[in-house]
């Protein structure tokens, strides 16, 4: 912080300090007036765009905590407040919060009140939350809410989100004489403006030029989809081939970002037939758009194409996500009437079918937030994809959001080229009717599991039907489904399951290509009737767990045939209609 005090003049031994020249008084005073008119256009033209009646959130009533709880942890709290002084005295505060990414850089702890202020900051969010448990009459599902409700309100109080309390920023506004907080309120307001949180320069990629760029033909398109036929680079490729399902609440291209970390190029190149769905954004042409379109008219329509196109009885599939929750459906559905034949082999990846253990994201399912929905889509039927991408970014508040807080509004840094994070900011919308069932039938009513609570097109599922051979992929940081949840699919099919416990999360969990060297992936052949009894046997491998999948599947259809014919995207029945990655994933 050297620099700060030689900014301020300061003479570091407590004496005068020197009044700063005019020159920078006009500069400070300009900077200030310049912040204070962009804030001031943007208030009057968010003003002029505003209701006329905006509802005050409802106030819960007092809750009341446990005095002999109360009274253990203010005695635990000034403990901790007592030993916050003594490093303090010894020179070393700030060490407790070194293990904090927030609060690793030197700056924290080369000025003793900084490293107070984070330490001070860490020891209040654990009282809180310990607070949390002193209540009384709670339900554990309350509990559960109010206790994500504080993180997230510490996470927005840390002091590494204000200028003032973050060592880091105040370096750089005496370095660039204020000029970053301009940049950081012109990235502020635009993204006010625009209803979404910007984490990355936009203009650095193009879709089918450097991501989602695998070369391919949309070959077959739908109301619902594209279906999108990827060129072989193999003299021969696996006569079953391989039908991926994307999410539909994401672009596709999470699988496809660029060539090194692309599941689909990769594929390709392990010589399958790979096809891939690339799902309508939502418009109001699809406000009436169900779960049964998804599965019978998305899925089970695109299983068939790809068999008549190829001529072959079966495909191997693949599902992501909520598109995984959709392929158990399809399962049932084809099992139900009598054709399982059609489908070879199912792999989810991070899917869940029992919703009873789904992680935080439960918390967001109630009366209240399905009202809600009601609301933002009543006029167009049609869920914006910006409250979906707020809701997840929420769930990592502190990585999705505030991270971004302080680099881009208050650093003022530029926006980093990074495909990731492109694609995360890339939200589709949602047909608001087929969002709100899913929402009530499975994650707050957990129907999918109770054999014949929900029907597709008139047919029960049952998913204790599906014996179809599975490769169950789960990540063991996943916030979004977690592992736990993943595990509870593997009780419910009754064919041969191959369980897969990935390192990292819902995202890098699965886009780990071998080539990267990262992460490692647990396996065992042993029977296990719990994701525990499982760990304690698992065996761990280092790397990617691409190549055990693509083992797997090939050992259960090893045929090969040569590439020619319909094997090639548009040389078959089906025409080309467009280039991958075609108009859809394009579609706003």
């Amino acid at each position: 912080m050297a620099e700060i005090g030689e900014e301020w003049g300061a003479n570091g031994q407590g004496g005068t300090t020197e009044l700063p020249s005019l020159q920078d008084v006009q500069h400070w005073t300009g900077v200030i007036g310049q912040a204070q008119q962009m804030m001031l256009e943007h208030m009057a033209e968010a003003m002029a765009q505003a209701p006329a009646d905006l509802a005050l959130p409802p106030v819960p009533s007092p809750l009341f905590a446990d005095p002999d709880k109360l009274a253990d942890q203010q005695s635990d709290l000034i403990k901790a407040s007592l030993g916050l002084f003594a490093e303090l005295l010894e020179g070393k505060p700030g060490s407790e919060a070194a293990s904090d990414r927030r609060f690793k850089a030197e700056q924290w702890r080369a000025s003793p009140i900084f490293g107070v202020i984070a330490d001070a900051y860490l020891l209040l969010c654990e009282a809180w939350l310990k607070g949390i448990d002193a209540i009384e009459g709670l339900e554990p599902r309350q509990r559960e809410q109010l206790k994500f409700a504080v993180r997230a309100l510490q996470d927005a109080m840390a002091p590494s989100n204000f200028a003032l309390t973050n060592p880091l920023v105040l370096e750089r506004i005496f370095e660039t004489r204020g000029e970053n907080l301009l940049r950081g309120l012109e990235h502020l307001l635009a993204d006010l403006g625009k209803g979404q949180l910007t984490h990355v320069d936009r203009e650095a990629f193009e879709l089918g030029r450097n991501i989602a760029a695998t070369p391919g033909k949309v070959i077959h398109e739908t109301p619902l989809y594209q279906l999108i036929h990827y060129a072989p680079v193999t003299e021969t490729v696996m006569e079953t081939p391989l039908l991926i399902f994307p999410p539909w609440i994401n672009r596709f291209y999470i699988l496809d970002l660029n060539p090194k970390n692309s599941f689909i190029r990769w594929a390709v190149e392990q010589g399958l037939s790979v096809f891939v769905v690339s799902w309508k954004s939502a418009d109001e042409s699809m406000a009436e758009v169900t779960m049964d379109d998804y599965v019978v008219r998305g899925q089970v329509d695109a299983i068939d194409t790809v068999r008549d196109l190829l001529g072959v009885d079966r495909v191997h599939t693949i599902g992501y996500c909520v598109a995984g929750t959709a392929l158990s459906m399809t399962l049932a559905w084809l099992a139900a009437r009598g054709e399982a034949g059609k489908v070879a082999s199912a792999t989810f990846f991070t899917a869940q079918v029992d919703f009873s253990d789904a992680g935080d994201l439960n918390l967001f399912v109630d009366d209240e937030q399905l009202g809600l929905i009601d609301a933002l889509t009543q006029a167009s039927g049609v869920l914006d994809g910006r409250y979906m991408a707020a809701t997840f970014n929420l769930l990592r508040g502190r990585d999705l959001i505030w991270n971004y807080v302080v680099q881009n509004y208050l650093l003022g840094e530029d926006y980093p080229a990074f495909d990731l994070l492109y694609w995360n900011g890339d939200t589709t919308n949602l047909p608001a009717k087929w969002h709100r069932a899913y929402l009530r039938d499975l994650y707050r009513d957990n129907k999918l599991v109770e054999p014949g609570a929900l029907s597709v097109d008139g047919v029960p599922i049952d998913l204790r039907r599906i014996d179809t051979p599975a490769y169950v992929q789960a990540g063991r940081e996943d916030h979004i489904a977690p592992c736990r949840s993943v595990w509870k699919l593997t009780e419910q099919l009754s064919g041969p399951v191959r369980f897969v416990l990935a390192g990292s999360g819902h995202i890098a969990g699965v886009v780990n290509p071998p080539s990267a060297g990262k992460y490692q992936y647990w396996t065992s052949d042993q029977p296990a009737d719990s994701l525990e009894a499982f760990e304690a046997v698992a065996k761990e491998t280092k790397g990617s767990w691409w190549p055990d999948w693509r083992a797997w599947v090939g050992a259960m259809t090893p045929a090969t045939v040569p590439v020619k014919g319909a094997r090639i995207p548009g040389k078959g029945k089906l025409q080309a209609i467009e280039d991958a990655p075609g108009r859809y994933v394009r579609t706003r």
